[in-house]
């Protein structure tokens, strides 16, 4: 098989990938799933319907062509003490979803999270509504 041969079979299956792989905007999508997987250790509610999260940015990389996720999150307080264990939670969400190649966490305070955050489903299991 000549060079040539070789180079467009190569260019073939490196596009048959991509185009298998999820959007961007699929993959935010397939990582919301996952978060409403993750509950709070404290409280009956996973950490999306909590309002922890408040942004997901997706990208992919130009040269594995997998997706990067940055995931910006709150928690419902500076002192929690299983903060590691959820955003631990949150980062290993990439061994679990295909494509996915890692996950950035990044913890802020401003705003500070409030149960104003939390979807009716989330006051409704605490027994806010």
């Amino acid at each position: 098989m000549s060079d040539k041969n070789i180079n467009d079979k190569m260019a073939d299956e490196r596009q048959k990938f991509i185009d298998n792989q999820p959007t961007d905007e699929e993959m935010g999508e397939l990582i919301i799933g996952h978060l409403k997987e993750i509950y709070d250790p404290e409280l009956p509610v996973n950490i999306y319907d909590l309002g922890l999260i408040y942004n997901i940015d997706v990208e992919t990389d130009e040269v594995s062509m997998m997706k990067k996720a940055k995931i910006t999150m709150t928690l419902t307080s500076a002192t929690c003490s299983f903060s590691q264990v959820i955003i631990d939670l949150v980062k290993s969400i990439a061994a679990r979803q295909e494509g996915l190649e890692e996950i950035d966490v990044e913890i802020v305070f401003d705003p500070p999270w409030g149960q104003d955050s939390m979807t009716d489903d989330a006051k409704l299991a605490m027994g806010l509504l």
